[in-house]
């Protein structure tokens, strides 16, 4: 009876592994004959990465049973919050561009083996990513990054690297510019006439005031930690919660808070402007149609455009220099990208590239210590949510870019950590689940102090005035 009983096991156990190789065999046969992009989809779709990154996830039939299936749907849930994969299916599907940001979280799992997790490859066998799929893998994330992604400036080593080194400059208006940087200055922007843009993005301050909330008209206190304006051409949206698509539409935005600029309408910025001859004059000889809102919005939209700052002393690292920064600062970059951190603070500017939910592993927002008296805050930090009203982007928040990061203190959205080390261990509790040594912390901040750039050819510093 026991023999009968373990010669059946081993039927049943050979008959399992004849089913998984010949399904691995079709399954290699079928990526062979189509082209790159589908030939990631498939992956993606055979692997099991759209069962749980998406917003429509196929739920296994355990899903349903007790305990287990309370882990399941708590596994999805984590999974769609740390890479929602529906954009990059629908991408594939229409073969077009995926974002950086996407390129890189994929990189990471090749790179990394950090997906699929144990638990999912027990119940699925044939979920782990082959070589194959590696390879395949690999060869788009480069095509890509090459095609629409490179600045050209990296040495052959660093080419397919998920920072690239930032541009000297962008194309600009040079009057438009001028024109720009007078309006970025102007307090007649303001009801009182005493705020401007550079009062909470102060150029000889890296671009922010230092402040946890940022003072505006009449001294009054905002939710959110001002940004810095340097760079922030290089992001895919405006503000923390990406309510604004492009720099010209951000500067039209503080005008007319009640908490910033306190501005009733276009109107009424314009007849104060208007009295001024020489800002006429200068209107009128660049736009057509001469001083209104959107011709504003778009000279100080077109100065904030020359507002990056290349040459930083990783970027030289980038382009080749070896000697541009210390070993410790290279493996500071190195667990960098092995923490995970490199899958959003990606490209040109380390950042703004994507909106990403704030705490991934843990309850951040229940777990800090904050004012409850203050409504502003409460709505601030629902992130997204307030441009698009749409419950799947509660706290969800544009990445920060990360350039002259160690000159921008204090972070975060809400303001509240105010040095790089504590900062760093936030994301790596909230949002990776990394148990770093304070040695590997250490590493990691010295390589953030290697990413101040240089603004008109002068290194980024703070102003002592």
């Amino acid at each position: 009876m026991r023999k009968s009983f373990l010669f059946t096991i081993a039927m049943i156990a050979c008959c399992v592994v004849i089913i998984f190789l010949f399904r691995r065999c079709a399954y290699s046969r079928a990526l062979d004959d189509l082209p790159l992009n589908e030939q990631v989809l498939m992956i993606f779709k055979e692997k099991g990465c759209v069962d749980c990154h998406s917003g429509t996830p196929n739920l296994p039939f355990y899903a349903s049973f007790p305990l287990v299936g309370k882990t399941v749907h708590e596994d999805i849930e984590t999974g769609y919050r740390a890479f929602n994969i529906d954009p990059v299916v629908a991408t594939l599907e229409a073969n077009g561009v995926p974002s950086e940001v996407a390129l890189a979280k994929v990189e990471y799992t090749v790179t990394y083996g950090s997906m699929p997790p144990g638990k999912y490859k027990a119940a699925h066998w044939n979920s782990s990513l082959t070589r194959e799929d590696k390879e395949i893998l690999s060869a788009w994330i480069m095509e890509n990054r090459q095609k629409y992604y490179s600045t050209g400036l990296a040495a052959p080593e660093f080419m397919n690297e998920p920072i690239q080194p930032m541009v000297d400059s962008l194309p600009v208006d040079p009057a438009k510019v001028f024109l720009g940087f007078e309006l970025y200055h102007d307090m007649r922007l303001s009801k009182n006439n005493l705020v401007s843009c550079a009062t909470c993005h102060p150029l000889d301050k890296a671009g922010v005031d230092h402040l946890q909330f940022s003072k505006g008209i009449y001294d009054q206190i905002g939710g959110i930690n001002a940004p810095t304006v340097y760079n922030a051409a290089f992001n895919h949206a405006q503000f923390w919660d990406g309510r604004k698509a492009d720099l010209a539409a951000q500067a039209g935005g503080p005008p007319f808070d009640g908490l910033e600029m306190g501005s009733e309408s276009w109107e009424e910025i314009i007849e104060k402007l208007s009295k001024d001859p020489e800002l006429v004059t200068q209107f009128d000889a660049i736009y057509p149609d001469g001083m209104t809102g959107d011709n504003i919005m778009n000279a100080i939209a077109e100065f904030e455009m020359t507002l990056i700052t290349p040459n930083s002393r990783f970027d030289k690292y980038l382009k080749g220099d070896k000697n541009a920064i210390t070993p410790e600062e290279a493996e500071g970059y190195a667990l960098f990208k092995e923490f995970g951190c490199a899958t959003c603070h990606v490209g040109q500017a380390m950042g703004g590239q994507s909106f990403e939910y704030f705490g991934i592993l843990a309850d951040y927002f229940g777990n800090r210590e904050m004012p409850a008296d203050r409504e502003i805050i409460q709505i601030k930090d629902q992130g997204h949510y307030n441009a698009t009203e749409n419950e799947a982007d509660l706290r969800y928040f544009k990445t920060p870019n990360l350039r002259n990061v160690a000159l921008t203190p204090p972070y975060l959205h809400d303001g509240t950590i105010d040095n790089l080390t504590e900062a760093t261990n936030v994301m790596l509790k909230y949002q990776v689940k990394k148990n770093a040594s304070p040695e590997q912390v250490d590493k990691i901040v010295k390589f953030l102090h290697t990413l101040n750039g240089e603004y008109q050819g002068a290194p980024m510093a703070i102003s002592e005035d």
